[in-house]
């Protein structure tokens, strides 16, 4: 390549990442997660961005409550596409999430039913190795924001 010639950009569509499975691991994850939000063009307190880091949060939360196998990590994977970021959270666990039945009375139970509320899309995939992923696909197009 001649030096006058400009260099093309590269652009970067995936994001992944491995945490501690601790509350620590699950908030910077979901700080990590809006970063490289903002670095895609979706800037902090954006719709697109308090989505993703609603659906990050409960996720790993998940991965870090139910989730953990001693001595294992999570990982945090974010694909951008044209009008969505698929989130997909991966911990060692074999047990595959289901929602809840809603319990007004319960503390707590409800990660899932955000998942399902902010989110296009959700479900459930194994991995390679032990364990599954959990995955979420945000759209990114101009959108009300859930997270008034």
């Amino acid at each position: 390549m001649s030096p006058s010639r400009a260099q093309e950009a590269v652009t970067v569509r995936t994001f992944a990442q491995r945490f501690s499975a601790t509350r620590r691991g699950a908030r910077l994850a979901r700080m990590l997660a809006v970063h490289q939000l903002d670095r895609w063009g979706h800037p902090y307190g954006s719709p697109a961005s308090e989505t993703v880091a609603l659906v990050v949060a409960e996720l790993a939360a998940n991965a870090v409550l139910h989730g953990r196998v001693p001595g294992r990590d999570f990982e945090l994977r974010l694909h951008r596409e044209s009008d969505h970021v698929r989130v997909e959270v991966s911990d060692t666990h074999p047990d595959h999430p289901k929602l809840p039945a809603p319990d007004p009375t319960a503390e707590g139970g409800r990660g899932l039913l955000l998942v399902e509320a902010a989110a296009t899309r959700w479900g459930t995939s194994p991995r390679t190795g032990p364990g599954k992923t959990v995955w979420a696909e945000c759209a990114t197009h101009a959108a009300p924001s859930l997270c008034r």
